[in-house]
């Protein structure tokens, strides 16, 4: 749906655009990108999981609706123990009320909102500046 709707609040760039745009910025400092996108918690909760098992050095994360209500990706987020970025196209600081609640920026190395797709630009620097650490 990214790049419809609602493209005065989320904007016009795909989803694909967004991934293939971040698997070459990952690719040009030597790491490999993986992607997923779901609407379905327990996909996420799983691939949280499994991302332990891998050794992900690093998650970036938009966890969408679920920001709001979904204890269980937080949980497992927190049991993974792998670092992570939340990001946020739209600036949810300055949308409903009901958006302004987390469950997952009191966990996170950092939250991006409100830049647009770039967002996710910044917090795979991000990311891979701290992996080089």
């Amino acid at each position: 749906m990214l790049g419809t709707r609602e493209p005065e609040v989320y904007g016009y760039e795909t989803l694909a655009d967004i991934d293939d745009r971040l698997r070459s910025l990952a690719a040009e400092q030597g790491h490999h990108l993986l992607h997923l996108q779901s609407n379905a918690e327990y996909e996420l909760i799983e691939r949280v999981h499994e991302a332990r098992a891998e050794g992900v050095d690093f998650i970036i994360i938009n966890p969408a609706a679920f920001t709001h209500t979904s204890v269980a990706l937080r949980d497992a987020m927190l049991a993974s123990g792998i670092p992570f970025i939340e990001v946020h196209l739209s600036n949810v600081h300055a949308r409903e009320p009901f958006r302004h609640h987390s469950y997952f920026s009191d966990i996170a190395e950092g939250v991006i909102c409100g830049l647009g797709s770039q967002g996710y630009d910044l917090a795979l620097q991000a990311a891979l500046k701290r992996i080089h650490r």
